[in-house]
């Protein structure tokens, strides 16, 4: 006689190790397409899969939604604790692009698409009823019904954001860069004065002198953004590679086994 519950697990171990041992290929490809492509400066990068390192520098300044803070790029997810740990029910970033500089170029990053590997810049932990105003009326205006009923429970608020200045590891596909101009704009930064006039005048000046448009590409899908260095990185994709390559079978194991026992043992007189 089959036990649900021993099913049950033995099914979810079946179909969690086949995910597992599938992701640990694809972390392995991606640390030898990241080992195997050569760090270019922006000034000379060619078109195609393109490895990159600059500073920050916004296009757009935008703010993020729990700190207010303003910066380049922003991400935040809400998670609601659960007896087995943490479960993201809300997720959301900025898709402004921003300028990567080194000390030959610039280049136009859009992130849409990216894996971004950011480090945490805010995280807490509130009571859903009793959230403190940032985040009661970002919940309000953004999270998903689900995320709404989420309040009755414990909640995680994660921001993670790109500032200017901070360095930063970009592999995608180089593009180039749009050669149409819209003229509305022309005419708006030579009317700006002050303090946006200023930022109009270095936007269109870094617009001009652009080496390139880095973004994901259609081919070639991998597009990292990452604060750790190409060596971090690099050690952080075998570190899961390896874990996945080893769980994943591990866990397939664990499923069939229970399967070919419990089909055998139906079979015994």
């Amino acid at each position: 006689m089959i036990r649900l519950e021993g099913a049950v697990w033995a099914t979810a171990g079946l179909a969690a190790g086949t995910w597992m041992y599938w992701r640990g290929f694809r972390s392995l490809r991606t640390r030898r397409l990241i080992a195997n492509t050569p760090t270019a400066r922006i000034r000379s990068m060619a078109m195609g899969l393109v490895e990159i390192c600059g500073a920050v520098e916004p296009r757009s300044t935008v703010t993020a939604p729990f700190s207010g803070k303003t910066c380049a790029y922003w991400e935040v997810d809400i998670a609601v604790q659960e007896r087995r740990g943490w479960r993201i029910v809300h997720r959301n970033r900025s898709g402004n692009p921003f300028y990567l500089s080194d000390e030959t170029g610039v280049a136009l990053v859009y992130p849409q698409g990216a894996d971004c590997r950011l480090h945490f810049g805010t995280e807490e932990h509130c009571a859903g009823l009793m959230l403190p105003p940032c985040y009661s009326e970002y919940m309000s205006e953004h999270a998903s019904p689900i995320g709404m009923i989420a309040r009755l429970g414990q909640l995680r608020f994660r921001e993670r954001m790109l500032e200017e200045g901070q360095r930063v590891y970009v592999l995608g596909t180089a593009m180039p860069k749009a050669r149409a101009r819209d003229v509305g704009q022309d005419q708006e930064e030579l009317l700006a004065t002050g303090t946006e006039g200023s930022a109009a005048a270095r936007r269109s000046t870094l617009d001009h002198h652009l080496a390139g448009v880095v973004r994901r590409g259609e081919s070639e899908r991998t597009f990292i953004i990452s604060q750790d260095s190409e060596k971090g990185l690099m050690l952080s994709l075998g570190a899961h590679a390896l874990l996945q390559l080893v769980g994943g079978p591990a866990l397939m194991l664990f499923g069939l086994g229970y399967w070919l026992m419990t089909l055998s043992a139906g079979r015994r007189p």
